[in-house]
């Protein structure tokens, strides 16, 4: 029984499978960590001027921001400086989920901050200063918005993590989460939750400061704190699957399955993972009755163009022998006799 291996790109094959925008996002990240940190210095020094413990508590809330987009930011950097360093076997394009999985963790913490300190203040209110309180979440209002259009390219429509336009296929179909890069999603779903949490935070102020409602203030943030928490599961289960190798679409999966089997042959092993945004990695094992080789089964593979890495082993199985004509009568006769 014969078997070949090969790659796609066999003799000169590359094995960086960073996002097509990662340079971009990188840029990005660090200018959101400049933004971040001046609101930062300049809110808890302000602050602490004027005594204004609103101010300083935020300030203190954008340094866990600047944190986050710390971390979004080093990931591209290192990602970036260390595609070619062969340790890293399938590349570090899944540099960016581990960042993700991380930030998504510091999200669960801050809504449980905020949960927490939310149920407090329900069951024992304390003295709010309402106009500074509005003025402070207005202003974070407002420099969340920035951030975000800084995090977006500009309006590019970047922050959801879809900035891959290219397909699996020669199809229209959009690509899927296979192609999102999540660490640039997580700062984007940091800085909403940030914003969402702010617009809460208003409007439970201007019930309060309007109507005497002082307890809309709490409740609206552990209305933001489900907000965040939910967030916070969806990128935590995201990057968790593409982190343990998940299948990163079924769909495309079914559709290299068929590639492959339409022409009589069948797969014995077959497995597809993602390498990082927009890349895809697979191996198969191929049972085949026919005289083919590996090339002919990459060349049924060149339509699928987020395939970056593929390895293929075929497995000639011969053809079962069959008696007909003249030779199926003799074996009876001999089978009479005996």
């Amino acid at each position: 029984m014969d078997a070949h291996e090969a790659s796609m790109n066999q003799g000169d094959h590359s094995h960086i499978f960073l996002g097509s925008s990662h340079a971009a996002n990188e840029r990005r990240s660090w200018a959101a960590i400049s933004l971040t940190s001046f609101m930062m210095v300049a809110e808890i020094a302000g602050g602490t001027l004027f005594g204004s413990l609103a101010v300083v508590a935020d300030g203190f809330h954008m340094a866990t921001h600047a944190l986050a987009f710390l971390i979004t930011a080093l990931a591209y950097t290192y990602a970036r400086r260390h595609a070619l360093d062969a340790r890293f076997v399938f590349g570090t394009g899944k540099l960016g989920d581990l960042a993700g999985y991380t930030s998504a963790i510091i999200l669960a913490m801050i809504a449980l901050g905020i949960g927490y300190e939310a149920a407090v203040r329900l069951f024992s209110p304390v003295t709010i200063l309402f106009d500074e309180a509005i003025l402070t979440a207005a202003g974070g209002l407002a420099v969340n918005i920035a951030t975000a259009w800084l995090l977006s390219g500009g309006g590019s429509a970047h922050h959801h993590g879809h900035e891959h336009t290219e397909h699996y296929h020669d199809s229209t179909c959009p690509a899927s989460a296979a192609s999102r890069d999540h660490n640039m999603r997580a700062a984007f779903v940091h800085v909403t939750a940030d914003a969402a949490v702010s617009i809460l935070a208003i409007c439970g102020l201007l019930l309060g400061r309007f109507f005497g409602w002082t307890f809309m203030d709490p409740v609206m943030g552990i209305v933001g704190a489900l907000v965040i928490a939910n967030w916070a599961y969806a990128l935590m289960r995201d990057t968790g699957s593409m982190l343990l190798d998940m299948n990163p679409d079924k769909a495309v999966t079914e559709e290299l399955r068929q590639a492959i089997e339409s022409s009589g042959d069948r797969l014995a092993d077959f497995h597809v993972w993602r390498l990082g945004p927009g890349h895809l990695g697979a191996i198969l094992s191929v049972l085949t009755e026919k005289p083919r080789e590996a090339e002919f089964y990459h060349s049924r593979l060149k339509r699928f163009r987020m395939l970056s890495h593929v390895t293929i082993e075929v497995k000639h199985q011969k053809r079962k022998a069959q008696i007909s004509g003249c030779g199926h009568d003799l074996v009876q006769k001999l089978r009479s006799f005996f």
